[in-house]
């Protein structure tokens, strides 16, 4: 199983958990932008199409924030999946929100609201301020994805101080083993 690390508005620094990830786990790649501070959807959704043309193996995306917008977006409009075995997406940015989320992320709405291809898990923040925990939770009825209140970890993100994030590991290897249980 391959990992690609899908970052959100302004990427993810060193002392967040998918960097972290990134150098711990074998068989990861990260998405790269031209721009982290300036999104544009039509831009970043062409990186993600072009990389994901590149997966030789079941690839499992693991996205944070806009990053779960862009790679809903990107599940939910191809057909050709055939590497992309799930999807992890860590605090959802509610992008059709002007109260949550800043205008600069308005070209990645409005969310998605369809069946997910691939087995998903969606973990959520009680305290979140860019997607209220109820919202987390509609995005992810909607995708067919389990969701996990991870407590109050605001944004999920270098913020809460959470390392390699432990329990974002174990969903991992979660979704991971659902994966690999699942009939082909």
């Amino acid at each position: 199983m391959q990992y690609f690390i899908i970052p959100g508005f302004h990427n993810s620094g060193p002392e967040h958990w998918q960097t972290y990830w990134e150098k711990s786990l074998t068989g990861v790649r990260r998405l790269e932008q031209r721009d982290w501070e300036h999104p544009d959807f039509k831009e970043w959704s062409a990186s993600l199409e072009i990389a994901a043309h590149g997966f030789t193996e079941p690839t499992i995306l693991i996205a944070h924030s806009l990053g779960v917008s862009l790679t809903v977006h990107y599940l939910t409009e191809h057909k050709d999946l055939k590497n992309v075995a799930g999807a992890l997406l860590v605090a959802p940015a509610d992008v059709d929100s002007p109260e949550r989320t800043p205008d600069a992320l308005r070209s990645f709405a409005p969310m998605p609201l369809a069946a997910l291809p691939v087995p998903a898990l969606v973990a959520a923040s009680e305290n979140d301020p860019f997607v209220t925990l109820p919202r987390a939770m509609f995005f992810a009825a909607h995708w067919k994805a389990s969701c996990f209140n991870v407590g109050a970890l605001g944004h999920i993100n270098a913020d809460s101080r959470l390392g390699d994030w432990p329990v974002g590991l174990q969903m991992l290897k979660s979704l991971e083993t659902r994966i690999t249980r699942r009939p082909h």
